[in-house]
């Protein structure tokens, strides 16, 4: 049954085509209505349809490593699902199940050749999308790679978090090994001198107890320093994680549609 062109203009990767162009393929495709809690494909299935939501709710989910379902996406009003296995002519990963009575656009690999064939441009039309959101994804990876994990860290520390760090970096340098070995030569040389007048003659009991002290409490202060550089360490390698994984995602599923759209257009030329 064929379906509204209009209703094909919602849809990114068909955005760009003229109204002839979305005549033929609304002449292809196929209005499939589905009641409520009716699976609309599953994982495995190589019947090689994607879909397009005009009514209703879909949910789209897959099944983890644990055996557990995990929700991959809710598409909206427009939006395509089992794109990606329709494009390459392989086996949905994912299940795709009406939360409602819902109708959508089927559409299959034919539907796509029929297109091409008959209006060539049109496929470059659709590369011409698929490398638009290749180029927003290059911007979105450069954007997560750019994320500063100290600058992320710095909005949620404390005035203490900070009087440590400050005290850990100038216990650390050698401004403070010098200072402090100035003060010490001259606590002890002064002692010396004043011989029965000194206030800590020695062995400079009085000395040894703010050593003591001042190691009791810079290495407490020093540790907390140290866990929050270990914290930024594991939020920047965090952070590269979710960019190779987002990078990688993206690159698959846009080089394949590329790909796919490439070859076909070669068979026709």
């Amino acid at each position: 049954m064929p379906c509204d062109p209009k209703e094909l203009r919602h849809v990114s990767l068909f955005s760009l085509l003229d109204e002839e162009e979305l005549a033929v393929l609304a002449s292809q495709v196929e209005l499939r209505n589905f009641t409520a809690r009716q699976r609309i494909y599953k994982i495995g299935d190589t019947d090689g349809r994607a879909y397009l939501l005009l009514k209703g709710a879909v949910s789209v989910s897959t099944i983890d490593e644990d055996h557990q379902e995990v929700l991959v996406d809710e598409p909206q009003h427009g939006e395509l699902f089992g794109l990606a296995s329709m494009l390459e002519g392989t086996a949905h990963l994912t299940t795709a199940m009406a939360t409602e009575a819902s109708q959508c656009l089927e559409v299959d690999r034919n539907d796509i050749s029929v297109l091409i064939q008959r209006k060539p441009l049109a496929g470059l039309d659709m590369l011409t999308v698929v490398a638009r959101q290749m180029h927003a994804s290059q911007e979105l990876i450069r954007a997560r790679a750019s994320r500063n994990p100290n600058l992320l860290i710095e909005e949620e520390e404390t005035f203490g978090e900070r009087v440590a760090d400050v005290v850990a970096s100038f216990g650390g340098s050698w401004t403070f090994i010098i200072l402090f070995a100035i003060v010490l030569s001259i606590y002890t040389v002064v002692n010396i001198l004043l011989r029965g007048k000194a206030w800590d003659p020695y062995p400079f009991i009085l000395l040894n107890l703010f050593l003591s002290m001042l190691a009791a409490i810079q290495a407490p202060v020093i540790m907390m320093s140290q866990n929050r550089q270990d914290k930024k360490d594991r939020l920047r390698s965090e952070l590269d994680f979710e960019v190779n994984v987002r990078a990688e995602s993206e690159i698959q599923t846009l080089s394949r549609r590329m790909h796919e759209l490439v070859e076909r257009l070669e068979e026709k030329s």
